[in-house]
């Protein structure tokens, strides 16, 4: 299973970018579809999540600029970021939980992270 994320940049304060996440390879079903952000020194946190029934919920300070949402029939996470700040200047990644057959009950798999820079 592999994870290619993609959409990050370069961005100015109040813009928007949209970052994606392709899961491939065996898989029967993925489960939850996460995003989350990591600057240096600092511990990787969730900035949002999506189960498979499509339920959400993000961290407080995203709540209301990003929206998490997937694309099953494409095995595609995607979050919509609007009203960038500096403070979400970080390195972004996409975590899946996927199961790979009808007797596995999931394990977790990583992307390689995409940069997002929110400058002036």
């Amino acid at each position: 299973v592999q994870l290619q994320a993609s959409g990050g940049g370069l961005v100015q304060p109040g813009g928007s970018l949209r970052l994606s996440c392709v899961v491939s390879g065996t898989i029967y079903r993925i489960n939850a579809m996460r995003w989350y952000r990591q600057v240096p020194r600092k511990q990787r946190e969730l900035v949002a999540a999506i189960s498979s029934a499509g339920s959400t919920n993000y961290m407080d300070s995203v709540k209301g600029r990003f929206t998490i949402s997937r694309d099953n029939a494409k095995n595609t996470v995607y979050l919509q970021m609007l009203g960038l700040r500096p403070d979400d200047t970080a390195v972004y990644y996409c975590n899946a939980e996927v199961r790979r057959s009808y007797f596995d009950t999931g394990d977790d798999y990583w992307g390689q992270g995409t940069l997002v820079t929110v400058s002036s």
